[in-house]
C-alpha cells in the first residue's frame, strides 16, 4: 500500500498536511520575533506613560518635590469645578467639530477633481503640491502663519487694505482668533487626507460607475448613490484619524495664540501642558489627561461603531 495516499473505490484521497508541524511554529516564532521591538517601543513610550499618568492623577504631585501627597479623586472632583478646564474643553470640541469637518469635506472636493485627471504627470503634480505643505514642521509652519496674519504688516491685512477694508486683529480678537488657528491646520493637514481619499476613489471598480449611467445616473447621483456608500471605509478611517489628530492639536496654538484671547483658543492639550510643566501641578495635569483620554477612546468608539459597514468590493 501506496501509505502517501488512501483509497475508498478508485477515488485517491489527498494526503493530510499537518498544519501543526515545525514549518508553522517557525512561522510564528518569526512573527513574534518581528513583532517584539515594535511591541517594546510601544510598551515604553505609550503604554508605560500611560499608565505612569493614571499612577499620578490621584496625587498631589510637584517634580520639585521629593513626596507626593495621595489625594484620591480630589484632582478629578476639582476640575469639573475648574472654568478654564471647562472652557478649554468647549474650545477644543468646537475646534475638533469644525475643523474635521471643513477638513473631511474640502479633501473629499480636491481628491474627487484630481482623481478625474486623466493625465498622469499633471494629476501626479497636483498631488505633490496639495502633499508639500504636510512635509514643513508644523512648528515652522505656525511661526510662518503668525506673520501673515500681523495686525501692522501681515499677508492678510494687506490683501484687505488692497480691498479698502478695515484690518482685523486675527490672532487677537476673540470672533477670529480660532478660526484663524483652523485656517493655518488645514493649510497644513489636507493633504494627508487628499492623498487617502485619492487611494479610495481608485479602489473602486469601474463597473458600479458604469451600471449606474447606463440607469441614466447624473454626476450627482453618480457621486451621492455610488461613490460615498463605496468610499465608507477610506471616510471611517480618515475621519477617526483626523479627529484623533485635532484632538491633540498644541504646537499651532502654543505657538500662534498661547491660548488667548480670553482663553478663547485654548484647547485642553495647551491647558493640561501649562498645568503640568508651567504651574508644575503635575498630578492636576495627569487627572485631565486621563479624562482627556478616555474622551478620546470614548469618541473613537463610537465613531467605528457608526461607520462600520458591510459593503465589499
Amino acid at each position: 500500500m501506496n501509505h502517501g495516499t488512501a483509497t475508498s473505490g478508485n477515488q485517491a484521497i489527498p494526503p493530510q498536511i499537518d498544519m501543526q508541524g515545525p514549518g508553522k511554529r517557525g512561522g510564528r516564532k518569526f512573527i513574534y520575533l518581528s513583532l517584539a521591538p515594535i511591541l517594546l517601543l510601544f510598551g515604553v513610550f505609550a503604554f508605560l506613560p500611560i499608565g505612569w499618568s493614571l499612577g499620578l492623577s490621584v496625587f498631589k504631585y510637584n517634580p520639585l518635590s521629593d513626596s507626593a501627597l495621595f489625594v484620591g479623586l480630589d484632582n478629578f472632583i476639582r476640575m469639573w469645578s475648574d472654568p478654564i478646564f471647562l472652557k478649554s474643553l468647549w474650545v477644543t470640541f468646537k475646534f475638533v467639530v469644525i475643523a474635521v469637518l471643513i477638513n473631511i469635506v474640502i479633501t473629499l472636493m480636491f481628491a474627487a477633481a484630481i482623481q478625474r485627471i486623466r493625465t498622469g504627470w499633471l494629476r501626479n503634480l497636483m498631488r505633490t503640491i496639495f502633499f508639500l505643505p504636510t512635509i514643513a514642521p508644523l512648528a515652522g509652519t505656525a511661526i510662518v502663519w503668525s506673520t501673515m496674519f500681523n495686525y501692522n504688516h501681515g499677508l492678510f491685512n494687506m490683501l484687505l487694505g488692497q480691498l479698502h477694508i478695515a484690518p482685523i486683529q486675527w490672532l487677537s480678537d476673540p470672533h477670529y482668533a480660532l478660526y484663524s488657528v483652523i485656517m493655518m491646520t488645514l493649510w497644513a493637514d489636507i493633504g494627508y487626507n487628499i492623498v487617502l481619499f485619492i487611494a479610495g476613489l481608485d479602489s473602486i471598480p469601474d463597473m458600479y460607475y458604469e451600471a449606474a449611467i447606463l440607469d441614466g445616473a447624473n454626476r450627482w447621483h453618480l457621486f451621492r448613490h455610488v461613490t460615498l456608500p463605496l468610499l465608507r471605509r477610506t471616510m471611517l478611517f480618515v475621519s477617526v484619524t483626523t479627529v484623533v489628530s485635532y484632538f491633540q492639536a498644541f504646537a499651532q496654538f502654543q505657538i500662534m495664540t498661547k491660548g488667548e484671547p480670553f482663553n478663547e483658543t485654548r484647547v485642553l492639550a495647551l491647558h493640561i501642558y501649562e498645568q503640568a510643566f508651567s504651574n508644575s501641578n503635575m498630578g492636576y495635569a495627569s487627572a485631565m489627561a486621563t479624562v482627556f483620554l478616555m474622551i478620546i477612546l470614548v469618541v473613537t468608539l463610537v465613531q467605528l461603531k457608526l461607520g462600520r459597514t458591510e459593503w465589499e468590493y
